[in-house]
């Protein structure tokens, strides 16, 4: 696309499309985007368009569209097509900070974050001038570019928070400190002074502040891996003006907003943070610091308000605290039982209060309440962070501070006693806190694994918990209802089992409760109690002690999806599929309607998929039902097959993307369970799976590979008889995968059971090419996999077709080729062989080389015979080799960026481990010894002899072993 007029026209009318409600409108809009992004100066239009447009919109939009662009193609990925030409590349980094720093806020933003995505890939080696153009910036006294490029240091510099430590790491890290930390530290004090100049001007100091919030953030990332030196011989400068930052009170900067923090607030927060960073792991430096941060942040806690607006800082201070109490050379801070009270009383217990916000969240936005609460992304809660202090001084003061709570609990439950509909927010803080003293240890999968022993669970519960259950109402006080609930999932593990069992109808009822957060919690707690374990590893609750509830428990799920605001609720159907795994064939009688139910479903979420886990766990869903049903009744598959083609169909047809993967695994299930010949609505589908548009996707490679293996198991002689001129397609689906480091083990899955199924007449034109195609592999790349593979395949060919034949194909690509491989590729790489069914294959292989293959007896090849017999040996006795080279680092296949879908493999389609060699060899250890007797049976004197002479000691002991094993001896 050349830099002219007419494309920037025909760009900003398209990236108007794309904004246009109507998905008629907006999807051939963002398809001609997609197609057109390969092209040379895409990117540089869109930065045009940016910087030159009219209208805000199209600005904003191109500078999105850039950013994700930028997001899906900068990264090289090995053995694909480098997405951005260089010329573009070069153009990119040559002017995007400029751009970025003269561009308004909201689309500085954008570049901001699309420059840390480069930087990210190609700094420090490929972008080296990126520092110094920045900190150069700082000289302009403009603060808006100065903010620009500290919101962009940010984005660069935040991944040192969560990176493994390694030589690259600190060699990037150092080469920032040494550009940037002195000029970060003078910005700092220069911005620190503006502000007591600037004290009255309200404008000034807003600019001001974002810039001191910026640095503070900065500040947190260069010391999170290791204290520099810079800052350690700074730390006085930093830590005397974070100090008086926290004590200071500017009324200019107070805002009216209850729920919006404002900037004084997060820069506190962060000074809070980056005070509790010194306090954990520079402890020793910061001491000096430390008691004025305590009572800084102590007079913080005591004087801050309840408002919204606050949680952060207040969460943040307190984390501090709990940071710092459970430090031992801390603990003298808080070993007085005064203390102790005073922070109970004054913030522990205020910020365990349910608040008007909570119930407002609790009600209008059940799903974010539920996110924090259950799934632990309340970090930045004040409850949460009041909780990990309760931890923190129990560690040290266990008994003091259960002792001063139980009063506080004891008194909450009194004054809900009172007068229940008034004061139950009484009893949800003592069940609060109740859960905070008790649990020491917890994990999502377990529940807590570690309780308090001066606090009796069993009890709380049967007394406290267990009433508010049982009342005939599932629709009154819901926040109690979802606190009773959410104490059984995370004490399962300490209340006994008759009471979890006692609970089970309690919670199947409050699936029918109105609020969303009950019904969600009541599933959830369901799916967490049936994945319990037992004794020797089976369930907790059996399927025996669930019978009473079959009905109204399936019921009640499907019937749970149709309350408002849950149609497509996660954990309702993550339930759904943890009651049919659990129950398995007590659910046959209700299949017709619960799989009526699930694809009624599945097609109203085709239409805009936008749940993943929802969508991931109602295909689970739809695979246990056909598991469990074909189990009992082979032949309904036929009737799963009816209920289901039509929505795959349309999923198909209409290109759902998300869907695909999981329509293949469904239906490469479906197939398996076929014991004949393959039905003709298969066989019509079978040439659009070859189209190599399927293949594009990374997410759709497994699944449709093994879809491909199931018709060639299934439909072999069909497809050889009725689809011929489809094997080419079939091989062009080998090559392509072949040739791609990520999925080459994919392309030898598929080759595999071509040659184990395919009648030989059909593929013996193309056996010579195949081969060709892998030594260029070989010769091109040669990796660890590439090679476990290879030797899998070409002994399964050896079985198949005859150690001669196998012989045979190689010297006719090449002279003596087959000695070659045996020399340079099986005898000393066999040993890196895994797993139990491809080192089977290769034994049987293996065997057939050395037994049945004439040549191995009296060409040059017979030198190899011995040392291939040793090898054999080591695969049996040894201890398989899983060093990989150095330079060789896998693609992760999940690590390919773009906006492809991911594959996820649907744990309850597993497929049956599969052993081509089957009956056929029960122990190949005895199947060694027997053909070694007929060999020598057939040439009698001429094995004992080749052993003798070279076979070591020790492999001659073991084969002694397996004769003896057999009952055979060597003539």
């Amino acid at each position: 696309m050349e830099l002219s007029d007419a494309n920037l026209q025909t760009l900003t009318e398209y990236l108007k499309k794309t904004l246009d409600p109507d998905p008629a409108i907006r999807r051939p809009a963002e398809k001609f985007l997609e197609s057109v992004e390969g092209s040379q100066n895409y990117p540089l239009l869109l930065l045009t368009l940016l910087e030159k447009s009219q209208e805000n919109v199209i600005k904003v939009c191109a500078s999105v569209t850039f950013k994700n662009y930028i997001k899906r193609n900068w990264r090289i990925v090995e053995d694909e097509p480098n997405k951005i030409c260089e010329s573009d590349r070069i153009a990119i980094k040559a002017n995007i900070v400029p751009l970025m720093l003269s561009s308004p806020e909201q689309i500085q933003k954008q570049l901001s974050d699309a420059i840390s995505i480069i930087g990210r890939e190609d700094f420090p080696q490929k972008w080296p001038d990126l520092l110094t153009e920045m900190v150069n910036r700082f000289q302009s006294g403009d603060f808006h570019v100065i903010n620009g490029v500290l919101r962009t240091a940010h984005s660069l510099f935040k991944r040192y928070r969560h990176e493994f430590k390694s030589n690259e790491l600190w060699t990037e890290i150092k080469l920032v400190l040494d550009a940037f930390a002195l000029p970060l530290t003078n910005l700092f004090k220069a911005t620190i002074e503006l502000c007591s100049t600037h004290a009255n001007d309200a404008s000034a100091l807003k600019v001001l502040f974002s810039s001191l919030i910026l640095i503070a953030k900065l500040f947190y990332s260069l010391n999170f891996q290791d204290l520099p030196e810079f800052f350690e011989d700074n730390m006085e400068t930093w830590m005397t003006n974070f100090h008086s930052l926290l004590t200071l009170d500017n009324k200019l900067l107070q805002t009216d907003d209850e729920e919006e923090a404002g900037l004084l607030e997060l820069l506190k927060s962060q000074i809070c943070d980056n005070a509790a960073l010194y306090a954990q792991k520079y402890d020793e430096e910061f001491q000096p610091y430390l008691p004025r941060f305590v009572t800084a942040i102590w007079n913080l806690l005591v004087t801050t308000g309840q408002e919204v607006k606050y949680d952060l800082l207040v969460s943040n201070a307190i984390q501090f605290l709990a940071s710092v109490c459970e430090r031992p050379h801390y603990k003298h801070l808080f070993e007085d039982q005064n203390t102790l009270t005073s922070i109970c009383e004054k913030v522990i217990v205020p910020n365990m209060e349910f608040r008007a916000a909570d119930e407002e969240a609790f009600e209008d936005n059940s799903e974010e309440y539920i996110r924090r609460d259950l799934e632990g992304s309340d970090i930045d809660t004040r409850r949460r962070a009041a909780c990990d202090l309760v931890r923190g001084l129990c560690k040290f003061f266990e008994g003091p501070v259960t002792g001063i709570f139980s009063g506080y609990v004891n008194s909450m439950l009194q004054e809900y006693a009172k007068n229940p509909s008034v004061n139950w927010k009484h009893k949800d803080a003592a069940i609060y806190l109740v859960t905070s003293l008790a649990s020491k240890a917890q994990t999502q999968k377990h529940g807590i694994t570690q309780a308090n022993e001066l606090v009796n669970l069993t009890e709380f519960f049967v007394n406290h918990i267990q009433p508010d259950l049982k009342s005939a109402s599932v629709n009154e006080f819901p926040v109690l209802k979802a606190d009773g609930i959410k104490y059984i999932m995370i004490f399962r593990n300490q209340v006994p089992k008759e009471q979890l069992l006692v609970s089970i109808p309690l919670l199947i009822n409050h699936l029918q409760a109105e609020s969303i957060v009950v019904h969600t919690y009541a599933a959830h707690a369901l799916e967490r109690l049936f994945t319990m374990r037992g004794t020797n590893n089976t369930t907790l609750i059996t399927a025996a002690e669930m019978a009473p509830f079959v009905e109204v428990l399936l019921t009640n799920l499907f019937k749970a999806l149709t309350l408002p605001g849950s149609s497509e609720n996660e954990y309702i159907m993550k339930a759904i599929m943890r009651s049919f795994s659990l129950l398995q064939e007590s659910i046959i009688p209700y299949i017709p309607s619960v799989i009526t139910q699930l694809t009624q479903k599945l097609l109203a979420v085709s239409k805009n998929p936008s749940k993943p886990h929802f969508n991931h766990y109602m295909f689970e869903s739809i695979c246990l039902s056909i598991r469990v049903t074909c189990k009992a009744n082979p032949d309904a598959v036929g009737s799963f097959e009816e209920a289901l083609f039509m929505v795959f169909t349309e999923i198909l047809q209409n290109d759902v993307q998300e869907f695909i993967p999981y329509v293949f695994q469904v239906m490469s299930l479906l197939l398996e369970m076929h014991k004949n010949e393959i039905p003709s609505s298969y066989m019509a589908l079978f040439p659009h799976l070859l189209q190599p548009v399927l293949w594009e996707r990374t997410g759709n490679i497994p699944p449709l590979v093994r879809l491909l293996q199931a018709y060639l198991e299934r439909g072999a002689n069909t497809i050889a008889s009725a689809a011929a001129d489809k094997i080419p397609g079939l091989l062009g689906v080998f090559q392509k995968l072949i040739a791609s480091k990520a999925n080459d083990h994919q392309g030898f899955y598929l080759l595999n059971s071509i040659i184990e199924h395919m009648p030989p007449g059909s593929v013996d034109q193309y056996r010579k090419q195949i081969f060709i195609l892998l030594f260029q592999r070989l010769q091109n790349s040669k990796t660890t996999k590439f090679i476990k593979s290879f030797l899998v395949f070409i002994n399964l060919y050896c079985i198949k077709y005859g150690a001669l034949a196998l012989q045979e194909i190689f010297d006719s690509i090449q002279p003596k080729m087959f000695g070659m491989v045996l020399e340079k590729i099986i005898i000393p790489e066999i040993q890196k062989v895994s797993g139990q069914v491809e080192k089977k294959i290769c034994a049987v292989g293996i065997t057939k080389i050395l037994t049945e293959c004439p040549p191995m007896m009296d060409t040059e090849y017979t030198k190899l015979w011995t040392p291939l017999l040793q090898a054999l040996i080591g695969l049996f006795e040894l201890p398989e080799d899983d060093t990989i080279p150095d330079e060789e680092h896998f693609i992760d296949i999940e690590d390919t960026p773009g906006y492809q879908t991911a594959f996820s493999q649907l744990a309850f389609a597993g497929k049956k481990e599969h052993d081509p060699v089957g009956q056929m060899v029960n122990n190949p250890r005895i199947h060694l010894a027997q053909s070694l007797h007929k060999l020598s049976t057939a040439c009698p004197g001429r094995v004992p002899s080749m052993l003798s002479t070279s076979l070591n000691a020790e492999a001659l002991q073991y084969l002694q072993g397996y004769l003896q094993a057999a009952s055979v001896t060597l003539l």
